[in-house]
Order: structure tokens, then C-alpha cells, then sequence
């Protein structure tokens, strides 16, 4: 529910800022450039708020996790009458994650995923912790400098990379990466559970963009 309700502000978010960008809804003195209210942030600010606020929970249970657990993956005999075939390690699940982060942040700034982030697995050589941890952090620096690059002149913009795709313009390629990296946060979050270990972020004691 918690994941829920974030993307649900996310989206309510994203079209508020769409409104004022389209609309130049801002207000106040324009001789010194200076607003009555927060809406004068660009559709690259607002999105990259929410690739910060993913960006420190994802990171932070990545951390959380012991090296000797990221093969860990729930099966049957640690839930009874689960069904869990084909379920993804915690490894997994991080380079899944980055790898789409990386697909995402590709297309956005007219680049062509590489294979690995294309079928969203991510390098077979990254296997250590430290590895992950790296691969992980790096995809956000990936969405971060893509967002940047999003403006109200482009965000709507066809992009023929996705012309085939129900996906086609940026802004929906940056929610599309968010979106997908809280689906799996909220995975990892049940097996930093049912591994004994507290997620950081229910700790309250990280400072997500949203709590600053």
C-alpha cells in the first residue's frame, strides 16, 4: 500500500508539472524572477525528485542486504504453500531493476541499450555485492543525467526508438523507470523481511528527497 500511495503522488506530481509547464502557470514578481509558490519547477526537477527518492530507498536495501543472502530467493519451504518458480534472487532482482533504469535513461537521451539492458538482466560479469551495489548506483547516475536532458519543448516528443511501443515520449520513459524500480523495491523488501533484517527506509532514518 505505502509503494501504492508513493506512485500514486508520483503521478499526480508529474501531471501537475505537465499543467505548468504548458500552461507557464508561474507566478509572482517576473522583473526578479522570484515565485509565490513551488510551481516554477521544471518537468526535469519534478522528475528527478522521484528518481532521487527511488534512487536512496533501492540503494539502501541493496546495502542493507548481507553478501551471503543476495542469492537468496523465497521457495516453498521458506513459505508454505507459495508458489515460486522461476522467482528472481535479490541479486536478480537489483540488475533487473538497473538494467531497465539504464534501458530507460538509453532511449531517453536517443542512445540504443545494449543488449543486456534491452532484455533487462544486466552483465553476467557483475556478480559480487560491491558489483551490484555499483551497477545499481550507476543506473540512477544513468536517469539522473537523462532527466536533466527533459524539457516542456521534448517531453512529449515522439521518439522513433518506440514508435512501436505504447511508451513513446520521455516523461513516460522516466515514469516507467520509477514506477518499475518501487515494484521491485517493495520485492526486496519482503526478503530483507523474511531474512530477519529491517528495511532501512522503516527505520525513517534516510533522507529521501521527501522527507528533507
Amino acid at each position: 500500500m505505502k509503494n501504492i500511495s508513493r506512485i500514486f503522488v508520483l503521478v499526480l506530481t508529474l501531471l501537475f508539472a505537465t499543467f505548468t509547464q504548458l500552461t507557464t502557470g508561474q507566478t509572482g514578481n517576473s522583473s526578479t524572477g522570484q515565485s509565490g509558490n513551488q510551481s516554477n519547477l521544471t518537468i526535469s526537477q519534478s522528475l528527478d525528485f522521484w528518481v532521487t527518492n527511488t534512487e536512496t530507498e533501492v540503494v539502501s536495501a541493496a546495502v542493507a542486504m548481507p553478501e551471503e543472502k543476495y542469492s537468496f530467493a523465497p521457495s516453498a519451504s521458506t513459505i508454505h504453500g507459495g508458489e515460486f518458480t522461476k522467482v528472481r534472487t535479490f541479486a536478480q532482482q537489483l540488475k533487473h531493476l538497473a538494467a531497465n533504469n539504464y534501458r530507460m535513461a538509453a532511449y531517453i537521451v536517443l542512445q540504443t541499450p545494449t543488449p543486456d539492458q534491452e532484455n533487462e538482466t544486466g552483465p553476467a560479469t557483475i556478480r559480487t555485492k560491491a558489483q551490484i551495489v555499483n551497477y545499481v548506483k550507476g543506473s540512477f547516475a544513468a536517469l539522473h543525467r537523462a532527466v536533466a536532458t527533459i524539457n516542456e519543448k521534448n517531453m512529449l516528443e515522439d521518439l522513433a526508438a518506440m514508435a512501436d511501443h505504447p511508451q513513446n515520449n520521455r516523461v513516460q520513459l522516466a515514469v516507467d523507470s520509477v514506477a518499475h524500480s518501487y515494484d521491485h523495491y517493495g520485492q526486496l523488501v519482503e526478503y530483507l523481511r523474511m531474512n530477519g533484517i529491517i528495511p532501512p527506509a522503516s527505520h525513517g532514518n534516510i533522507p529521501t528527497a521527501s522527507r528533507r
